[in-house]
């Protein structure tokens, strides 16, 4: 080979050195300082919670408040203990409850570690189910990952990511 093109060659060599370099270097910079999303996340967060979707809706009429299982001693709320949302209360009508990241769901959480749709809960025979919805992180309901349909029963903490919420009479 000539001079030239080794001379070329170490040229070429160095500029894709160079530009693994800033590459690390831009990898390091989000790690250490945030990424725009991360700041668009904390500024979200900084933001007052806004109400869930089920206390928005408006109440049924008297007779029909509350449904079957509540008034078997079953939950009536449900109770965001820790996280982000913590002291969120969701009154329990019957209606299935959505949790995740997406704004459409009745209790948003924004936590890394949630799906944007992470799990719900719904009636059955009188009783709460929690279903994952295939998360990346799971769903555990005490200490146990839920990998089907199970029921909760009330004050048993359901975590999801950073979250952790409870079934309440």
């Amino acid at each position: 080979m000539s001079e030239f093109t080794l001379t070329l060659i170490k040229l070429a060599f160095l500029a894709v050195l160079w530009l693994f370099v800033i590459a690390a270097v831009g990898v390091i910079r989000a790690d250490l300082f945030g990424s725009k999303a991360a700041t668009k996340a904390a500024n979200r967060a900084s933001q007052p919670p806004r109400p869930a979707k089920a206390a928005k809706q408006p109440k049924p009429p008297r007779a029909q408040q509350q449904p079957r299982s509540a008034q078997h001693g079953s939950p009536t709320k449900l109770v965001v203990v820790q996280g982000e949302r913590a002291g969120t209360v969701i009154d329990l009508t019957g209606v299935p409850i959505t949790i995740g990241r997406a704004n459409d769901a009745t209790l948003v959480v924004t936590d890394d570690y949630a799906s944007s749709r992470h799990a719900r809960l719904y009636a059955q025979d009188g009783q709460w189910i929690v279903e994952d919805l295939g998360s990346t992180n799971g769903t555990y309901l005490g200490r146990t990952k839920v990998s089907r349909p199970m029921p909760v029963p009330p004050g048993v903490p359901v975590r999801i990511g950073k979250t952790v919420i409870e079934l309440r009479k």
